[in-house]
């Protein structure tokens, strides 16, 4: 497998962050974090490829 593409491929990043930001908006530290949780697992089922979901978990480590 390449490696994992990790630069910006949104059109608007900062569009991007601002929904993750306020997607948090009047939720506790605990429910932040299951959401969080409940993104995290959303999204690797979008990924749906186990080797590329490994690849990203490596990665997300290394920062």
């Amino acid at each position: 497998m390449s490696a994992l593409p990790t630069e910006n491929r949104f059109a608007d990043p900062d569009a991007a962050y601002a929904a993750i930001v306020d997607a948090h908006e009047g939720l506790s530290e605990a429910e932040s974090a299951a959401f969080d949780a409940r993104l995290v697992l959303i999204l690797a089922n979008v990924i749906g490829d186990l080797a590329i979901l490994r690849a990203a978990i490596e990665a997300a480590r290394k920062r």
